[in-house]
C-alpha cells in the first residue's frame, strides 16, 4: 500500500507542481483521482508507450478534462513521448501540453477532451466501434479486437445532458467492456454540490441498464482493484464504479473544497502538501526507482508482440479478412476506389432524377457504402425522414453486433459525440443525421469533431423553410451560415442527385476534418450540365449558366435556391441581359481553390454581384461585396406549404429578376 501511495504522490506532485508552475490549471482532480489511477494503468491498462496507434490497446479518456495533467502526468511517467520538459511547460503556447487535453497535440491522448460530458459520450463511441469490429472480425478461435474503454468521469460530466444521452445508450447496447470511474468527491466550482446536484446516481445508470459498483474507497487500491475485477468479469453491461474521494486529497488546508478545484495551490500550500506526503523531492524531481516501477514500455511491447503474433495466426488461416482489417483500421479506401465513386457520379449524371435532395443522399450512399464495409452510421429517430437507410443496411444489435446501422433514437448531441468516438476509434467511416435545425443540440460536438479533425460525416435534411407546414420551429434559418463558421468544418448544400453525390464522395474521402451534408425536403429539378461542368462541381463553386457574351451581373446560389436562380438567369438572358448563374454548394472548398479558379468563376471586373439562398443573408456579402444584394432571410419562417412559403419570403424567379433588373438599372 505505501509503495502504491508513493507511486499515486508522483501523480500528485507533478500535478501540482505544473500547475503552480503555469499559474493556472486545476490540481484538485489530479490529486483526488491519483489512486485510482495508479492501481488502472499499473495492474490492468493494455497499451504501449511506444505505439500510440496499437489498434488493440485500451482506450482511456478522461472526461473530466480540466483534470488534464494527471493524464499527463501518467503518460510521463509510463513512458510515452511526453517529457519533463513539456510538463514543465503545461498550458504554455505551442506546448505538448494544452490546458485541456487535446487529440493530435500529445502521443496518448485519444480525445480532447474539457467540454464536460462529451469525453463520456465519445468513449461510448469508443466502445461501440470495439463491439461491431470484433463482431465483423473475430472468429471463435482467434479474437483480434478484444480492449476495454476506461474513462474518468466527475460531477460535472454527469450534469450535463449528453451524459444521460450516451449513457443511456451504452446500457441499451450492452457494452460491458465500457468501465466508467465516477469521481464522487461532492465538490464543484462553485462548492459543494448538495444544493445543485442531488441525483441519486447509481439508480439512475441502473435504470439504463449499467451494472453499478458503489461507495468504492477511491483512495484504498485495494477496493479499486476489486471493483475493476467485478467490472471485467461483467461482460453484458457497461460498468460505472462510484469512488468516494477526497478533491486535492493531500493538501492539508484546501482538500475537499472549491479552493482546489481549479487554481494554483500556492507555495505554502505546496509545501505543506510535500511535508504531509513526505515527498522530499524538488519541483519536477521523480527519483529513478518511481520511474522504473511506473514504465511501462517493455510491458507494453510485450502485450503487443503477444497481439501480434495472434494476428499473425489470424492472417495465415484468414487472409482476406486480415488484409481488409488492416486496410480499414489504417484508414486507407479500397484500391478501386476512385474509378468506382466516379461510376455513381456518372449514375447520377445519367438518371437526371427529380427528386429531393434527401433522397438524392439516399441514392448516393447506396452507392458508395456498398464499396465501404467501413461506412457505420445512423439516424436521431428520422431515418425514413432523413434517407439514412441504405439497401445494404443492418442493424446493430445486442443480439448481433455486426451490422453498419445504428439506432441512435432522439439523441442528437449524443449521437454526434458518439460518431466521434467511433471515428476516433477507427475502422470505421461514420455518418449520423437529423433535422437541420436540430444540428444546433449537437453544435459543440460538431465544434470538437473539427478541433480534432475527424472524419465525422453529419447529414442534415430540412434545409429550409422549404419544409414547409412544420413552420418556423423546424425551419432552418442561421444554420447553415453557423456551420460554415465553424473553423475546419467543410459544409455542402447540394442542388440535384450530381451536387449530392459530390458531396459524398468529398465528405468520404476528406481525413482531415468533419463535413456537414444538407439536403432539401421538397423535390428539386435535375439541372443539365457538361462534362466539363460536372468535373468542377467538386471545386464547390462553378459556373453553371452563362450568356454567350460576358457577364455584366453573376449570380450565385447554394442548394434548392439554385433551380430558380438558373430559371430566372434564363429569362433575364433571353430579355438580353449578359448574367452569369454560379452554383456553390460548398463555399469553404471553394475558397481553397487557386486564385486563378476563383477569379475564372467570380472575376474581380463583374462588381455587380447577387446572391440567392433561404438562409441568413449576412454570410453571402463576402461573395457579392457590400454594394451586392442578397435574397435570404433574415426572420424566422412561416408555417405553410412549402411552395408557398418560399415565394411568400421572396425566392422566386419574379422576385430575382426584378432584382436584377434595378441592380443593372
Amino acid at each position: 500500500m505505501d509503495n502504491r501511495r508513493e507511486l499515486a504522490n508522483a501523480i500528485r506532485a507533478l500535478s501540482m507542481d505544473a500547475v503552480q508552475q503555469a499559474n493556472s490549471g486545476h490540481p484538485g482532480m489530479p490529486m483526488g483521482m491519483a489512486d485510482i489511477a495508479e492501481v488502472l494503468w499499473n495492474d490492468y491498462l493494455q497499451h504501449n508507450p511506444s505505439n500510440t496507434q496499437w489498434v488493440n490497446r485500451d482506450r482511456f479518456v478522461v472526461s473530466n478534462g480540466h483534470g488534464s495533467m494527471l493524464l499527463y502526468s501518467l503518460l510521463h511517467l509510463t513512458g510515452y513521448d511526453l517529457s519533463i520538459e513539456d510538463l514543465k511547460d503545461f498550458r504554455q503556447l505551442h506546448s505538448k501540453t494544452p490546458g485541456h487535453p487535446e487529440f493530435g497535440d500529445t502521443p496518448g491522448v485519444e480525445t480532447t477532451t474539457g467540454p464536460l460530458g462529451q469525453g463520456i459520450a465519445n468513449a461510448v463511441g469508443m466502445a461501440l466501434a470495439e463491439r461491431i469490429l470484433a463482431a465483423q472480425f473475430n472468429k471463435d478461435d482467434l479474437n483480434i479486437v478484444d480492449h476495454h474503454t476506461y474513462v474518468f468521469v466527475g460531477d460535472g460530466c454527469l450534469m450535463e445532458g449528453i451524459s444521460h444521452e450516451a449513457c443511456s445508450l451504452a446500457g441499451t447496447l450492452e457494452l460491458g467492456k465500457l468501465i466508467v470511474f465516477y469521481d464522487d468527491n461532492g465538490i464543484s466550482i462553485d462548492g459543494d454540490i448538495d444544493g445543485w446536484f442531488t441525483d441519486d446516481t447509481p439508480m439512475r445508470f441502473r435504470a439504463y441498464g449499467w451494472d453499478v459498483i458503489e461507495n468504492v474507497d477511491g483512495h484504498d487500491a485495494g477496493q479499486i482493484k476489486n471493483a475493476i475485477e467485478s467490472a471485467k468479469n461483467e461482460s453484458s453491461k457497461p460498468t460505472l464504479i462510484c469512488c468516494k474521494t477526497v478533491i486535492g486529497w493531500g493538501a492539508p488546508n484546501k482538500q475537499g473544497t472549491g479552493d482546489v478545484h481549479g487554481a494554483p495551490l500556492g507555495a505554502d500550500e505546496i509545501k505543506l502538501v510535500r511535508e504531509k506526503l513526505n515527498w522530499s523531492y524538488k519541483p519536477f524531481q521523480i527519483p529513478e526507482t518511481i520511474y522504473s516501477e511506473w514504465n511501462a514500455v517493455k510491458r507494453g511491447a510485450d502485450a503487443e508482440s503477444q497481439w501480434q503474433e495472434r494476428f499473425s495466426k489470424y492472417k495465415a488461416k484468414y487472409p482476406e479478412l486480415a488484409e481488409e482489417f488492416v486496410r480499414r483500421t489504417s484508414g486507407k479506401l479500397p484500391a478501386n476506389w476512385q474509378a468506382e465513386a466516379q461510376k455513381v457520379i456518372q449514375t447520377a449524371v445519367g438518371e437526371k432524377k427529380t427528386v429531393a435532395t434527401r433522397k438524392a443522399s439516399e441514392l448516393a450512399l447506396d452507392g458508395y457504402a456498398k464499396l465501404l464495409p467501413e461506412v457505420v452510421g445512423g439516424s436521431a429517430d428520422l431515418t425514413p425522414s432523413n434517407n439514412t437507410w441504405w439497401s445494404g443496411s443492418k442493424d446493430v444489435t445486442t443480439a448481433d453486433a455486426s451490422g453498419n446501422y445504428i439506432r441512435y433514437g432522439v439523441r442528437e448531441f449524443g449521437m454526434s459525440a458518439i460518431n466521434s468516438g467511433i471515428a476516433l476509434h477507427g475502422g470505421f467511416i461514420p455518418y449520423s443525421a437529423t433535422f437541420l435545425v436540430f444540428s444546433d443540440y449537437s453544435r459543440n460536438a460538431l465544434r470538437m469533431a473539427a478541433l480534432m479533425k475527424l472524419r465525422n460525416i453529419l447529414v442534415f435534411t430540412h434545409d429550409s423553410i422549404g419544409l414547409g407546414e412544420d413552420g418556423p420551429t423546424h425551419q432552418a434559418v442561421e444554420q447553415t451560415a453557423t456551420l460554415r463558421m465553424i473553423p475546419n468544418m467543410s459544409v455542402w448544400r447540394a442542388a440535384d442527385t450530381v451536387e449530392s453525390a459530390v458531396a459524398w464522395k468529398h465528405a468520404i474521402e476528406r481525413q482531415n476534418g468533419p463535413t456537414c451534408l444538407i439536403f432539401s425536403r421538397q423535390n428539386l429539378p435535375f439541372l443539365e450540365r457538361t462534362n466539363d461542368q460536372v468535373a468542377t462541381v467538386a471545386k464547390g463553386g462553378y459556373v453553371l449558366f452563362d450568356s454567350k457574351q460576358e457577364p455584366e451581373l453573376i449570380l450565385i446560389a447554394a442548394g434548392s435556391e439554385v433551380s430558380i436562380t438558373l430559371s430566372a438567369a434564363q429569362q433575364l438572358a433571353q430579355l438580353g441581359k449578359r448574367v452569369r448563374v454560379v452554383s456553390m454548394p460548398s463555399t469553404d472548398v471553394f475558397d481553397q481553390q487557386d486564385d486563378e479558379y476563383k477569379e475564372a468563376v467570380l472575376p474581380a471586373s463583374v462588381s455587380k454581384r447577387l446572391a440567392v439562398e433561404a438562409g441568413v443573408s449576412d454570410y453571402w456579402y463576402k461573395y457579392v461585396g457590400l454594394q451586392g444584394r442578397v435574397i435570404g432571410m433574415d426572420t424566422f419562417g412561416a408555417s405553410a406549404p412549402g411552395n408557398v412559403a418560399m415565394q411568400y419570403f421572396g425566392f422566386s424567379e419574379a422576385n430575382i429578376v426584378m432584382n436584377v433588373n434595378e441592380m443593372l438599372g
